[in-house]
């Protein structure tokens, strides 16, 4: 494929010394997010806030609170609370339920005092704000912040409700709850689940956690404008985000990895969507994830537990997780492992079949992943000159060459068809560009 030449954001870590003051410095009251006196004053996030609470909705748009007004997103000016959640003043924590088989899945949940306040779609469900104890029984009152914990993260689907050092994990299921006391953690005025990561936020800055043993994930704490908003001043954690998804530069590669995560590969970054998909796309280097990668990618695949990626004459096999493993022995010849020879265009497998479809130039090999050695099967000529990338998944084939992708039912329609379908643009369609 085509080296894309990419300038690349380095978000720098500004150390606390050196951060700007927060509007909001001060101790906190037993009621910690005590209301600010503000209405007039125009809240400039990027100056630093200590966040009131953040929490997503039913389609995945985060919002940050603070006092009585709210932000919508990683970048944009603040708005007053009122004017989406019409009957909160302000709030001490809130988050989005994660419970399939109950009513109150996707609902948005909001703590102020001893109250608690459930919307969906902005609105306020019937019979609400009631006492926190009717809801979640065990959980206390004027808490500091709260986060849902999906089952597969979580032994179960749980919130967790901060307050000071005290954490309570709540069984949506059961309405159990367990007691752990993470005091090496700062104080939460905010928790965010953000791709299968949790955050605590704290003053201006935020810090990783694991969310069953609490235990501190990487270096930390972080400055929160560096990474979670638009800053002049800081480094743009949504900037690449928003040039990637909405570029119309061709994608290099793109694949699911079999446990719900698709990602598409541009250059020197990859997009990850997560299992829950009202998330969106989100822009990362490769080498975070793949860090034995330099650079772009000419195509990536998954099968058996596994994601290829390839690379020039090189193939790259990782074992699929939160944590992708490079298999030992890899990098190895493209050559040797799939019987092809390298550069290459795309690659797919449909489903649990163990053909890997090759696309090189105007044709498609197919190879049996079973078969030792690996070798070419068949091939067929494709109705297009050339590919950028492909992939395969229950609602079939997508083919994408420049700006667009081409569906198809199945490997073999693309195969033996010559009339194109109707183009669709990769960032509008699929990647959820308003252009």
């Amino acid at each position: 494929m085509r080296l894309l030449t990419q300038t690349l954001t380095v978000c720098l870590a500004l150390s606390l010394s050196l951060a700007a003051p927060s509007l909001f410095d001060g101790p906190k009251t037993a009621d910690h997010h005590g209301m600010e006196k503000h209405h007039d004053a125009k809240i400039d996030r990027c100056q630093g806030v200590e966040f009131d609470a953040i929490a997503p909705d039913e389609h995945g748009v985060t919002f940050f609170f603070k006092g009585d007004h709210m932000w919508t997103g990683f970048h944009g000016d603040a708005a007053m609370l009122n004017h989406t959640y019409k009957e909160l003043s302000h709030t001490n924590a809130a988050f989005r339920m994660h419970h399939p088989d109950s009513a109150d899945h996707d609902h948005v949940f909001f703590f102020l005092g001893d109250k608690v306040f459930s919307y969906y779609r902005h609105k306020l469900e019937e019979g609400y704000p009631k006492n926190i104890p009717e809801v979640f029984p065990g959980i206390p009152n004027h808490l500091d912040a709260a986060v849902e914990c999906p089952k597969g993260e979580c032994a179960a689907d749980s919130v967790l409700f901060f307050k000071d050092s005290n954490v309570y994990q709540f069984d949506t299921r059961n309405k159990e709850v367990v007691l752990r006391q993470w005091s090496h953690l700062p104080n939460c005025t905010a928790a965010m689940r953000w791709l299968g990561h949790y955050y605590c936020f704290h003053g201006h800055n935020f810090t990783r956690f694991h969310p069953v043993t609490g235990a501190i994930v990487g270096n930390y704490p972080k400055d929160t404008r560096n990474y979670f908003m638009r800053c002049a001043k800081f480094g743009h954690g949504s900037n690449d985000t928003e040039r990637e998804r909405c570029s119309h530069v061709h994608l290099d590669a793109i694949t699911s990895d079999g446990i719900g995560k698709a990602y598409a590969f541009r250059g020197n970054f990859y997009l990850r969507l997560s299992d829950r998909q009202t998330d969106g796309w989100h822009a990362f280097p490769i080498s975070r994830t793949w860090k034995e990668i330099d650079g772009d990618v000419d195509a990536a695949f998954s099968y058996d537990g596994k994601l290829y990626i390839i690379k020039g004459e090189q193939l790259f096999v990782y074992k699929s997780g939160a944590d992708y493993a490079l298999f030992e022995g890899y990098p190895k010849p493209l050559k040797d492992e799939l019987g092809i020879e390298g550069p290459i265009d795309a690659a797919f497998v449909c489903g649990d079949h163990e053909v890997v479809h090759v696309i090189k130039g105007r044709k498609m090999y197919d190879i049996d992943l079973n078969a030792t050695p690996r070798t070419v099967q068949k091939d067929a000529l494709l109705p297009f000159p050339r590919v950028d990338a492909g992939m395969c998944g229950p609602d079939g084939v997508k083919v994408f060459v420049g700006a667009h992708y081409f569906r198809y039912k199945s490997p073999m329609l693309l195969s033996h068809s010559r009339i194109r379908p109707h183009p669709q643009r990769i960032s509008l369609e699929l990647l959820g560009c308003d252009h």
